[in-house]
């Protein structure tokens, strides 16, 4: 199968966001402050979308927030490109600091890529989540 990462429009990350994350919400709740300046990516399989990632830049920082991955295709690697992708990105950007609030579920998945936990479990939307970083050193 073929599997392709591309840049795409925040609107095209909400349907997805939608049905992963926030199935019991409506759409317009997993929009977030930030999104038309966020850059938003996408993984597509024989040219569907699969999956969706959005970073957000700020002072050298870059927040990953709404990454998410059709339960479907979950447990076959797209998600580890995704990262990767998004991870390698940070990197060539020039930032120091990537980080994101991730779920308590996806812990062990976060922490594959170098990711480590910052501080206390906490919750959002009666959800679990720690925040989690990597810190780049400047060239």
């Amino acid at each position: 199968m073929e599997m392709k990462i591309r840049k795409i429009t925040c609107v095209a990350t909400l349907d997805i966001r939608q049905r992963v994350l926030w199935p019991d919400k409506p759409k317009e709740y997993c929009e977030v402050e930030g999104d038309e300046s966020a850059l938003h990516y996408g993984i597509y399989l024989e040219e569907v979308l699969v999956g969706v990632a959005s970073v957000y830049e700020d002072a050298g920082a870059v927040r990953l927030r709404k990454f998410a991955v059709e339960a479907e295709h979950q447990g076959m690697g797209l998600g580890a490109a995704l990262i990767r992708h998004v991870i390698h990105y940070v990197q060539c950007a020039g930032a120091t600091v990537f980080w994101c609030d991730a779920r308590e579920s996806a812990r062990a998945f976060y922490e594959r890529f170098g990711l480590s936990i910052e501080g206390e479990r906490f919750y959002k939307a009666n959800v679990s989540y720690y925040r989690m970083s990597m810190n780049f050193q400047p060239d």
